[in-house]
């Protein structure tokens, strides 16, 4: 197992980097297949199509691991002239607990950060109660909306994101 995450290397994903993307996807979500509707798992996990829409259509951030094997991922996009939002998050089993995640998401942040986002926003699925932990942990909140995710409920978290050149910030 992996002693720490000072071993990764977080980078733009590129098209050469979709197999590898949904083998972590697919690895980091197998556990809860059984908890999602099949379109809804499809719609995690993504296929070989709709990878490239998400490369396309979003900033997507690869964890890659010394053997260049990628350990997590995450994706990003600005939703209007002050929200960001992630979607895609996942961090291979192997690497979890190594504080890969929390790398992930800072680095998804100041993304958003550096295109004048104020705020960001994302969705999860009840059985993710332990990615609802972590989000908390990292200062986000039940934003009350819920909305329908191919037949099971889909819980939006929000977060203020205050500008690095804000006093105090």
């Amino acid at each position: 197992m992996p002693q720490q995450s000072a071993t990764i290397s977080i980078r733009r994903a590129t098209s050469d980097d979709a197999p590898g993307i949904l083998a972590c996807l697919r690895e980091a979500f197998e556990d809860y297949r059984a908890l999602y509707t099949p379109d809804a798992f499809l719609d995690t996990v993504l296929t070989p199509e709709t990878i490239h829409e998400r490369l396309a259509k979003t900033i997507v951030f690869v964890a890659v691991s010394p053997s260049r094997q990628i350990a997590g991922t995450i994706a990003c996009n600005v939703v209007n002239h002050d929200e960001g939002h992630l979607r895609g998050m996942a961090v291979c089993p192997a690497w979890r607990g190594t504080g890969l995640a929390s790398q992930l998401l800072s680095h998804a942040e100041s993304e958003l950060r550096r295109r004048k986002c104020t705020r960001i926003t994302l969705d999860t699925t009840e059985p993710l109660k332990r990615a609802m932990r972590f989000y908390e942990k990292h200062g986000y909140r039940r934003s009350g909306k819920i909305s329908d995710f191919f037949g099971m409920p889909l819980f939006e978290y929000q977060k203020p994101l205050p500008r690095e050149d804000t006093p105090g910030s």
